[in-house]
């Protein structure tokens, strides 16, 4: 395996990654088609999932486009719902708990460590929430953004 590009895909991925698992609301990443992920494994939970929409070369730093998906499993009650505004799952619990996770590491890319070691978020992160997707029913948000990392390839001989 070349070295050469480094400072791209495999360092974005890795720092978001070890920030995201420093938080104690996530316990797995991944990275790749989330349809690969053996999302039927209960122990897995919460998980992000860091997907790389695309990559732009600018002259002086490559400007990713990423896609964070934070997510956990609902748990339904079997109790009777007493409060149709909340129901009788932790879905409410799961979307406020994982949009912490993701405006965290914003927060880390706009003005925290992050940005001091020259992970830089480019403009807004959009989030959206998400509800009963894949098999076994998990709620939570993917987080769009930007983040610029200095293009450090030489092209000189």
């Amino acid at each position: 395996m070349s070295n050469q590009g480094v400072r791209g895909y495999y360092q974005i991925t890795q720092t978001i990654k070890t920030n995201l698992l420093a938080d104690e609301n996530v316990n797995t990443v991944t990275t790749g088609d989330i349809f690969d992920i053996d999302l039927s494994k209960q122990t897995i939970f919460p998980l992000s999932h860091i997907i790389v929409n695309n990559v732009t070369i600018q002259e002086q730093v490559l400007n990713f486009n990423i896609t964070v998906m934070s997510m956990d499993i609902v748990d339904q009650s079997k109790d009777e719902t007493t409060d149709v505004f909340v129901g009788n799952n932790n879905e409410q619990d799961i979307l406020n708990t994982q949009l912490a996770v993701v405006n965290k590491l914003v927060g880390l890319l706009s003005k925290g460590d992050l940005y001091r070691d020259k992970y830089q978020l480019d403009g807004d992160a959009s989030c959206e929430f998400f509800y009963e997707r894949f098999e076994n029913r998990m709620a939570g948000v993917a987080c769009t953004f930007n983040v610029l990392i200095s293009n450090d390839i030489n092209v000189c001989s």
